[in-house]
């Protein structure tokens, strides 16, 4: 009975083996029959621990629909000045060509349409859609395609750029509603299948894991996105992230790519944050946000030593907005936000999501490093405006540029429209060139304002070299 779980090779040596090897069997029989049953038993398991998603699939893509869209666009600048379409015969073809690229004539550039094709997922029987924001951006004309093969035209209730979330509404009751998940839940390694309709193929499913959460991506400082290895391509934007359960745990936005296709990078909206977003479209009209008024940058291993940290963590403060929270909370420049809310700060990039989900006007906690020792502030929320980006051209510099061999810079003082729009009445200097040297390798660049040095406030030129 022993023998006939294992291969036939084992049989033959038990049976024609050594008398020393039977007595080892004989006295380890338990041990060896437990180790053969026990890998008969996990083998198939194990090869069915990969999942199956088509129960998933079929439950879960009556929910997801094809969103269409029509739009204006201009093609053609126009001849250059000085200029004019040849005097061709009306039969030319030639006559086409030019208006084809440069419109009728100079300045009058041609209309034609376009379209675009996303996702999107039903939120509500009643006919509310999520999408994405630039999914149905300028868009002329939205239509939505059900699984029953309907197709709806939609109505813009409302759209968030920031968070890259569009709400629409079709006419239709009784329709198949998205389960809501919840993002917080996944864990990295998570298995989680996208469905939607890449380069128009409708209701198309892929699969992937959780690679990361939390990410922060360059100009969405709002967003905490789920970045997976799902396929995500051209037309699942919009499109639901669900999770084993079938639940929706975000909205798929963006890819990282190289070529415009897949990579293996795909980010996706928390659906607590794509759901807030819709019910504040919804309600308001417009999303409101909180507003700290900081300007903020990463902790690095050398600042986080020159501040006597054990580690580089939290956002450093590298300029208060007069007239904001932060500068009536006592927020000071330098200052290292290592807590906001009870919710820890790991690296700046975690700050504007935190600040931006929490209501305006409510007071908070904000746990602050100065001087190497922390203290806890209590800073009431304002409402983030839409000019709220503060970008500085690197073609600012101003001229009469003293260079600095030390550090491999050469400063400026501010002009005066510059310092208007940074609202610096005094102090700070430009960075109007970067050479070779520490500051390039600290990441100095041309068009930088330096306000702070070694923890000590730059008055001017004269000051900062002194510094």
């Amino acid at each position: 009975t022993i023998s006939q779980g294992l291969s036939g090779k084992t049989k033959g040596n038990i049976i024609v083996g050594e008398v020393m090897k039977l007595e080892c069997f004989r006295r380890l029989g338990g041990v060896w029959v437990a180790l053969v049953l026990g890998t008969l038993l996990t083998a198939p398991a194990q090869a069915r621990s990969l999942p199956d998603f088509s129960e998933l699939v079929e439950s879960s893509s009556p929910v997801v629909v094809n969103i269409s869209t029509t739009q204006k666009i201009k093609q053609g600048a126009g001849l250059p000045p000085g200029m004019q379409i040849p005097d061709l015969p009306e039969d030319s073809p030639f006559n086409d060509l030019f208006k084809h690229f440069f419109g009728a004539g100079q300045g009058e550039p041609i209309e034609r349409d376009a379209r675009s094709l996303g996702s999107g997922v039903i939120i509500s029987a009643d006919g509310y859609v999520l999408t994405n924001n630039h999914v149905v951006k300028d868009a002329e004309e939205i239509i939505v395609r059900l699984t029953d093969h309907r197709e709806l035209v939609a109505a813009v209730i409302g759209t968030d750029e920031r968070s890259d979330i569009a709400l629409l509404k079709i006419e239709a009751d009784s329709l198949p509603v998205a389960k809501l998940g919840r993002s917080e839940d996944l864990k990295v390694g998570e298995w989680v299948l996208a469905i939607g309709s890449p380069f128009g193929f409708e209701r198309s499913a892929t699969a992937g894991i959780v690679s990361a959460k939390g990410r922060a991506l360059p100009r969405e400082n709002y967003v905490p996105f789920i970045q997976t290895d799902v396929a995500i391509n051209p037309g699942n934007s919009g499109g639901p992230l669900f999770n084993m359960d079938g639940e929706v745990v975000g909205v798929n936005s963006q890819i990282f790519s190289r070529t415009g296709g897949y990579m293996g990078l795909s980010f996706a909206i928390p659906i607590e944050v794509a759901m807030s977003v819709a019910e504040q479209l919804k309600t308001k009209g417009h999303v409101s946000r909180g507003w700290l008024g900081v300007l903020i940058q990463d902790v690095t291993r050398e600042l986080a030593e020159s501040f006597g940290m054990k580690k580089p963590m939290g956002a450093l403060v590298s300029k208060v907005l007069p007239h904001s929270p932060a500068s009536q909370a006592g927020i000071e420049l330098g200052d290292i936000i290592l807590e906001f809310n009870g919710r820890e700060v790991v690296n700046s990039s975690n700050l504007p999501p935190i600040v931006g989900s929490t209501p305006v006007g409510q007071e908070v906690p904000v746990k602050v490093l100065r001087d190497g020792r922390t203290r806890t502030l209590k800073v009431t929320l304002g409402e983030l405006e839409d000019q709220d980006k503060l970008e500085l051209a690197e073609s600012a510099a101003a001229p009469n540029v003293t260079s600095d061999s030390r550090l491999g810079i050469g400063v400026a003082p501010l002009p005066k429209d510059l310092r208007e729009q940074l609202d610096m009445p005094d102090g700070g200097v430009l960075v109007g060139e970067v050479g070779d040297g520490a500051a390039a390798k600290a990441g100095v660049r041309k068009g930088d304002v330096v306000v702070m040095f070694n923890g000590v406030r730059v008055k001017d030129g004269g000051h900062f070299r002194a510094l």
